[in-house]
């Protein structure tokens, strides 16, 4: 590969699940990935959920600048192109925008660790569990080798990854 592959996560929210794989691959990616995430309907305030900002400061992951963010950032004129769009919700029921450039395209269901009414202990518990199940996704991704991330398999591989 000449240049890092750029991959977008989007989750409806980008508060939690998409922002997490954005910080999972920005660290794992050693270069050779550049990692974005933003979603249909970003958190009025720009932050991202509390307890995604807790799980990733206890990895050790710098969180500053995190910000939850709308898709429509990435379909603007000077935009950054992006190679993949993955798609981390529990369940893809949105339909996304068309992406200049037209990325590969695969769904990585997550469940959402911030759905219903549980403690915050309970919350906190499941924000981990994301992390580690992202992480172990993500991981497969940094490993493959370059020529599974050519643009004519890059689709079918981070589409298979969903199996994992």
């Amino acid at each position: 590969m000449n240049k890092p592959l750029s991959v977008l996560f989007l989750c409806t929210h980008n508060s939690a699940r998409s922002i997490l794989a954005e910080a999972l691959l920005a660290r794992l990616g050693k270069g050779r990935f550049t990692a974005y995430s933003a979603g249909s309907s970003p958190r009025d305030s720009g932050k991202p959920n509390p307890l995604t900002v807790q799980v990733l400061e206890e990895a050790g992951f710098a969180t500053a600048d995190l910000r939850s963010k709308s898709w429509d950032e990435f379909i603007l004129p000077g935009a950054p192109v992006i190679d993949v769009v993955i798609t981390v919700c529990g369940a893809a029921e949105e339909t996304c925008p068309v992406f200049p450039g037209h990325p590969a395209t695969a769904h990585w269901g997550f469940e959402d660790p911030s759905a219903g009414d549980a403690s915050d202990a309970v919350k906190l518990a499941a924000f981990r569990a994301t992390l580690l199940q992202i992480s172990q996704r993500m991981e497969l991704l940094v490993s493959l080798p370059d020529a599974s991330l050519e643009r004519l398999v890059l689709e079918q591989t981070v589409r298979n990854l969903a199996a994992h």
